[in-house]
Formats: C-alpha cells, structure tokens, sequence
C-alpha cells in the first residue's frame, strides 16, 4: 500500500473524455496537496493510451468502483452515469465534484445519501459565473432569477427537448428560440447541455422558480450565457462567452473549474465561497 504524504487527498476522475482528461492531466503535472488514483473510461485501452504521457499511470477501473480508491470522486461522465458513479462515493462517505448538475437535480436522494454519510456533494462554477455572488445573495431574499443561454446550432443539435418537440435546427438561418421555462424543465430538456441552469437554480431561488431561454444561434460559435438577478442586497446581471472544447456542448472552461475546484480543496488561501 502507497504511503501518501501527511494531508494529502487522492482523487479519483469519472470519465476520461474531454473534460475528465483536462482535468487528469493537471493532477498529474501536480496540484499540491492532491495526487491521481484512478481513472473510468469506457474504452479503456484509449484512456491506457492517453495517459502514455502522464508522469504516473494509474489504474482505469468501473465508475462504481473509484470510491474505494480515492477521497476525492470527480464526474466527469455523462449524465446518466452519475448515480453510477456517486452512489457509491456518497456511501463511502467521499467528497464527490459534480458537473453533471442536471441530473442531481432529478436525484435529490443523493443530498440525503451525502448527509446520512457524512460525505459531501460539490458543485464546481463550471460554464457559469457567478455564482458566487447569487449563493451570498441567497441568504437574504432574491425576487428573480433569469438566464438567458445563446448556443451554436451543433451544440444543441439531438437534445431531448428539440427531439420530444420535433424541432428541427438543423438548416436555420437566422436565431430561433427553442425554450422557454423553468431550470428544472431545462435540465430534463437538455441534460447533456444546460447543467448552468440547474447550478444557477440549486445555488439561488431553487429549480422552480429561475427562468430559462434557450436560443440556437447559427451566427455563433461561442456558448452564450447571460444571468440577471434581482434581490434585496443586489441587483446584477453577467454574461459570459464560452470557448468550446473539443465536445462542442461542453467549453473549455467546464475543465478548468473543476481543476481550480480541486485546488482549493488543500489551497492554505481560498478565494471565493
């Protein structure tokens, strides 16, 4: 058994494609305080041939089975693997980084499974800003929650709201509202796109009452997120311009919040909540 330095927490990544990779590859170049255990894939010889860089090999091993190698569980799966993959961690009492908020949104059980453990769930900024400042806002009163999400046409194209609705992207020429509705109806109609909505709507007002548009751009080549709140402390609105990743749903940015995420968790100065 490896001896790990005093304090030191290992960590375990969920998924080794665009964004569990990134994330990965700066354990492995070193985030102090933290060291690799493991890894999931599905293919698991290409995820043994993407680490044939990394300082370290580590095992790639089942979802369900990183909670017994790690302190720390980082999802970076799809989202319908997220029990998969967080049960298990939860019950071994792990902290678990979640980026797949959509779907805990739909599995309030897991804040109940986290507590009855003593384990805990983190949900990193992700594509989102601010976040920070509508969780201070939080504790007082907020009377309104609204984003507006402006997205390239191929990263909306095959969601499940656009298919259930027949709604076809595929040959627009100019920008086309898709959505309208709440956070919580947004995460079930776009499970693999808007975990924003559901992380503004668990950080703020709840689900229910954080109101989302979605609009498909064909002009654009940037995922486009606005948020306005109106609360007794504040009012602000924000946007920001997502950069892609190779996953044209997901941007480069997911990534590196998960990273900074991390680093806080050993950092002897922590900025933001």
């Amino acid at each position: 058994m490896t001896i790990l330095p005093e304090g030191e927490l290992t960590v375990a990544v969920g998924g080794f494609g665009a964004i569990g990779r990134r994330v990965a590859e700066a354990l492995d170049r070193g985030i102090p305080g933290l060291r690799l255990s493991a890894v999931s894939a599905r293919d698991i010889d290409k995820a043994k041939r993407g680490m044939s860089a990394f300082s370290r090999q580590v095992p790639v091993l089942p979802l369900k089975a990183l909670a017994d190698v790690a302190d720390v569980v980082v999802d970076a799966a799809p989202a319908h693997a997220l029990r998969e993959l967080a049960e298990p961690a939860l019950r071994a009492g792990r902290q678990l980084i979640v980026i797949s908020v959509g779907a805990l949104l739909q599995a309030g059980d897991l804040v109940e499974l986290a507590r009855r453990h003593r384990a805990q769930i983190i949900v990193p900024s992700g594509a989102l800003l601010g976040l920070d400042a509508v969780t201070a806002a939080a504790e007082g009163k907020i009377n309104a929650v609204r984003m507006i999400s402006r997205k390239p046409v191929k990263a909306l194209l095959g969601a499940a709201h656009l298919v259930a609705k027949g709604i076809d992207i595929s040959n627009l020429k100019e920008p086309m509202k898709v959505f309208s509705g709440s956070a919580a109806e947004a995460a079930i109609g776009f499970p693999e796109n808007l975990n924003v909505a559901a992380a503004l709507g668990l950080a703020g007002i709840g689900a229910e009452r954080t109101m989302i548009e979605v609009w498909a751009d064909p002009q654009l080549t940037r995922n486009t997120h606005r948020i306005e709140v109106d609360a007794d402390s504040a009012i602000f609105s924000m946007t920001i311009e997502n950069i892609p990743s190779e996953n044209p749903k997901t941007g480069r940015i997911t990534a590196l919040s998960i990273i900074a995420c991390l680093r806080k968790l050993t950092a002897p100065l922590r900025i933001g909540a």
